[in-house]
Formats: structure tokens, C-alpha cells, sequence
């Protein structure tokens, strides 16, 4: 199967490239990627000379751009999006238009170029924060943040385009992924990270907002299980089923590192926090997957992989004078 993997070079697109090189020898992947800040070609270094390998660089909303690179291309897995809660109330405009308008550029190019299959990666943030019980596949949407919004806009087209023009689709909802070459921004890169440094841990409001971890390879495994035996139309939950506050994640990220607890300092909240993420995943289940990472073994592996890879990491932050200012501002830092 040649597939097009756009976001390849983010964190999870780059993760899941090297899942289907690694697992489907005869398959091939071109990876479409804009290369915003958080895009980053140093993820997929070590495969970059694979024949079965190739990179385009091009924006999802550029409908050109997109129907070049889709010459020969079988399926779509399209992990393209701005992500960030923090980024989308400062900016929410850009997340419309790639989650938004970028999604209904590539459905398009599905429509006109008979793609035989277009797979949608969203979010579990899209049916809001619930207290008790778990959603399902058919629960209501209810995005809290533009982010999320962004991101139910672009599985309400999806689902639209099922509907209306009969479109081999198929959503992907997961939970919060974590692991290597996640950019440093999110909460546990952003801890560890700032905890190697011995810089302190911002927590947000009094650290007890729940989120259902799923380590990326995870993940990965999930979606293809869903992309090459998922039934066309459908939403599947993907879900590491371990839940954990933010409070508690931190505490472990500091025992891993044997760091103390003195560099927590909790911070004002951010609007619309979510307070709880909890999916039901059973029917993904169906097709064979089950998480094999728990969050304690993950959380060893992904401290150990910014451990060994402080270039990496560090280029991104000493070179992103956009990320500085934006934790500064937000954060309220130097």
C-alpha cells in the first residue's frame, strides 16, 4: 500500500511512518508536512534514505500541492493539525483553518482523485470534559477549546462527506499520546525537559484535571489496526485506559528523574480547562488492539529517550525564539 501520511514530521506522524516502514515492508509512505514550528524532518532522520520513503513539503489547504503529491497514493492517514489547547486561545484562527479548512481541502482530493481510503485523526478533547462513566462513539461533541472545536469541524465533515458523497472514510479518536519526539510544549516534554534543567514545573490551576495516557507506539499500532481493518463511516475510540492527574504525572516525572518536588509551582489555570478525559474503547478493541505500555513504563521510557536525545530538544528551545516568548507570556516567565 503507498500511503500519504500528512504531519508526517510531527510527533505522532513521525512515529506512526516508522511503525507502517518498520511492520509493512512492501509498503511505502510520502510524507506531506507543512514544517510549521512543530514539524521536524530531524524525527524521521534515520529513514530518510529508505526508497520506500519520501518527503513533500506542502500545506494541507493547498489543494495543488496536495493532488501532486497524491499521484499513486492508495490511502491518506491525515495527522495534520495545529494542536495546542494554550496556542489555539491565543491564536484560534490558524487552528480553523488547517483543522478546518485544510480537512475539507483533502476530502476534496479524495472526491476528485477516487482515493480509496481517507483516514481522520482527532481527539478525544472533541466530546468535552465529562465527571463520571466514560464517552462513546456516539456521544454528543461538545470542544471546549478552539482547539477542540477546530478539530470537531473537521470530523463533522468527515462524517458529511460519508454521507453526502458516499467517501471511504474513517475517524480516529485518541487520547493524550506521549513518547519520543513529542515537542516541547506539552505537559510531559515540557516537564521533563524543564526538570533536566532543574527550571521549575508550571502546573496549571490545583493539578487534578484527569487525562487518559496512551504511549505513542500505542497509538500507532491502533490506527493501523483501524486503517487497514476498520469499517468504512465509522469513529473509533483509541484509549491507553490509564488515567491519571496532572498533579500525580508530575510527581512521577520528578521521581524518575530523581528530582524534588519544589519544582512544581502551580499556576493560574487556563481558560476551559477540561477537568476529565475518559473514552470507551471497546470497539477498537474488536479489531484485535489492546495498549501494551503502561503509563509507569512509558513514562521510564519517554524521561530516558529526552535524556539521551538533549540535542534534539534543546535545538527546539534555544532556537524557537517564538516558543520562548510564548512561555513567557503565558506562563508569566523571563
Amino acid at each position: 500500500m503507498k500511503l500519504l501520511v500528512t504531519g508526517g514530521a510531527g510527533f505522532i506522524g513521525s512515529n506512526f511512518i516508522h511503525y507502517v516502514l518498520a511492520n509493512y515492508p512492501n509498503d511505502e509512505v510520502v510524507n506531506f508536512d507543512k514544517l510549521t514550528y512543530a514539524g521536524n524532518l530531524e524525527n524521521l532522520k534515520d529513514i530518510e534514505a529508505d526508497p520506500r520513503y519520501s518527503f513533500v513539503k506542502g500545506d494541507i489547504g493547498d489543494a495543488i500541492a496536495v493532488e501532486a503529491a497524491l499521484v499513486g497514493v492508495e490511502a491518506i492517514v491525515n495527522f495534520a493539525a495545529e494542536t495546542h489547547v494554550d496556542r489555539s486561545i491565543l491564536a484560534a484562527a490558524d487552528f480553523v483553518k488547517t483543522d478546518v479548512l485544510g480537512t475539507l481541502t483533502l476530502l476534496e482530493a479524495v472526491k476528485k482523485l477516487q482515493i480509496k481510503k481517507y483516514l481522520h485523526i482527532s481527539t478525544d478533547e472533541v466530546y468535552g470534559s465529562i465527571d463520571e462513566g466514560s464517552f462513546t462513539e456516539e456521544s454528543t461533541l461538545k470542544p471546549n477549546s478552539p482547539y477542540s472545536a477546530s478539530k470537531a469541524g473537521g470530523d463533522l465533515l468527515v462524517r458529511s462527506y460519508f454521507k453526502t458523497y458516499g467517501l471511504p472514510v474513517i475517524i480516529t479518536r485518541s487520547s493524550n499520546n506521549y513518547g519520543p519526539f513529542h515537542y516541547p510544549e506539552k505537559i510531559i516534554p515540557l516537564f521533563i525537559t524543564n526538570a533536566i534543567e532543574g527550571k521549575k514545573l508550571p502546573l496549571y490551576g490545583d493539578g487534578k484535571n484527569v487525562r487518559d495516557w496512551l504511549y505513542v507506539e500505542d497509538n500507532c499500532a491502533a490506527v493501523d489496526a483501524v486503517l487497514r481493518k476498520g469499517n468504512l463511516g465509522e469513529v473509533y475510540n483509541i484509549g491507553g485506559g490509564q488515567e491519571v492527574d496532572n498533579a500525580t504525572l508530575t510527581k512521577l516525572i520528578l521521581k524518575e528523574l530523581g528530582k524534588k518536588e519544589d519544582l512544581i509551582e502551580y499556576v493560574k489555570d487556563r481558560p476551559g480547562h477540561d477537568r476529565r478525559y475518559s473514552i470507551d474503547c471497546r470497539k477498537v478493541k474488536k479489531l484485535g488492539w489492546q495498549p501494551r505500555v503502561a503509563v509507569q513504563d512509558g513514562l521510564k521510557r519517554t524521561v530516558a529517550w529526552y535524556l539521551e536525545n538533549k540535542a534534539w530538544w534543546k535545538k527546539i528551545k534555544d532556537k524557537q525564539a517564538e516558543y520562548k516568548k510564548f512561555q513567557a507570556s503565558w506562563y508569566g516567565k523571563d
